[in-house]
């Protein structure tokens, strides 16, 4: 992250990395791996649980296809932005097997994804 962006938090008041977090329904833990959706256990790759993590970490605000995949793949791997909405598609399938309403990935044609808090 940036420093002096206006919207973060100071360094005092932010949640370390590796903390579990709960965003409505969502609860998850990246020391475990784990992630949970309205109670049921929901099992994600390494890359879909790094997209979600970063999505849920700021519900509210827009990644880009770029920024998702600096985030889910090393600078070695080439990786067209289209991978990156395949792997939502995953993402999206396997929450919807835990509850079929699940829609808290949106898509924000041209621009990217964005978690939200229902």
């Amino acid at each position: 992250m940036r420093r002096g962006v206006a919207d973060e938090k100071p360094i005092e008041e932010r949640e370390p990395e590796d903390a579990p977090i709960t965003r409505g329904s969502l609860v998850m833990d990246p020391m475990r791996h784990s992630v949970t959706w309205k109670g049921e256990p929901v099992s994600l790759t390494v890359t879909e649980f790094l997209l979600l993590h970063s999505l849920a970490v700021r519900p509210g605000f827009v990644k880009s296809r770029d920024q998702l995949m600096d985030l889910a793949y090393s600078d070695q791997v080439y990786v067209d932005d289209r991978t990156i909405d395949s792997r939502i598609k995953r993402l999206r399938k396997k929450m919807r097997n835990a509850d079929n309403e699940f829609g808290a990935i949106e898509t924000l044609y041209g621009i990217g994804y964005r978690y939200t808090e229902a």
